[in-house]
């Protein structure tokens, strides 16, 4: 039988017993607890100090030497665990609701990308605002010696709406109008010509005049009378001519009830009147007779 040590377990004095006393019940020497005995150690090495059991524990169990002590396994804390469930969980809503997340995001960002200069702050997007504005209005020709011209050589006829001057007042067509061979170019829309030029053909119809040219010079015979008409202090007048003016008239092809056509008028009155540039004439056809 070998003798071996052991310490107290509550006090920690070493106590010597042999191997036969090993699990049976000793007192104390010091602290009178009631201590069982250990296992004695297979080492012979009295140095070695193990350690009894207080009574009414469970005795700790031994280990041989040569078993090589395993290193206890790590449980993963619950925090842990519940961590990488909501990254997961997280990850997973992401890549379901990308579409939304990503189109919602492109929606926004654009909305203040113009900046300031001055201090780099973005600025709210401008709104253009569209206004009706009137065209611009129709300004006659200037009065003067070289829009007045009698001879048809040298006249031009330009592309905007005709215009002129009569009795020495400014003059715009506003309406052009083609019933019963007499041409009319007049201000106003409706109701009896108090400011315009009439010209009479001799009840040509527009068939007939469609695509025809007309130059009166000034000393044609028996040419298409032509009469002005104006009014001075609320009083009307007028005035025909039916020589000694210039006349260029380039009329288009028919499109429905229109006629257009281009002229040149120059008459031979002291106020040297004068009308240049395009029409669009109405045609008025007359009643067929019941």
């Amino acid at each position: 039988m070998s003798e071996f040590k052991y310490a107290c377990p509550v006090c920690g004095q070493h106590i010597s017993c042999d191997s036969s006393q090993a699990g049976s019940q000793m007192e104390c020497p010091t602290c009178f607890q009631k201590i069982t005995v250990p296992q004695a150690p297979q080492s012979d090495e009295q140095k070695f100090i193990i350690t009894g059991t207080k009574k009414g524990e469970r005795p700790a169990p031994t280990i041989p030497e040569d078993r090589p002590l395993l290193a206890p396994e790590k449980n993963w804390p619950m925090a842990v665990v519940a961590l990488a469930v909501l990254v997961c969980a997280a990850g997973a809503a992401v890549f379901v609701f990308r579409g939304k997340i990503f189109k919602s995001s492109s929606a926004v960002t654009p909305t203040n990308q113009v900046a300031s200069e001055s201090d780099g702050e973005s600025a709210p997007p401008r709104t253009q605002v569209r206004t009706n504005r009137p065209p611009a209005p129709r300004v006659a020709p200037p009065a003067s010696d070289t829009n007045w011209m009698l001879d048809l050589g040298t006249a031009a006829i330009p592309s905007s709406t005709a215009a002129g001057r009569i009795h020495g007042k400014d003059f715009i067509v506003e309406r052009a109008i083609l019933q019963s061979g007499t041409l009319t170019l007049r201000t106003g829309r409706g109701g009896p010509v108090e400011f315009g030029v009439i010209i009479n053909f001799g009840g040509a119809q527009p068939e007939s005049l469609a695509g025809q040219s007309l130059n009166i010079t000034t000393n044609a015979d028996k040419a298409a009378g032509v009469m002005l008409r104006w009014k001075d202090d609320d009083q009307q007048s007028k005035v025909t001519i039916t020589n000694g003016y210039a006349l260029r008239l380039d009329f288009g092809r028919l499109a429905g009830n229109h006629l257009p056509g281009k002229i040149y008028l120059c008459a031979p009155d002291e106020t040297k009147s004068y009308i240049a540039g395009t029409f669009n004439a109405d045609i008025r056809r007359p009643r067929p007779k019941q």
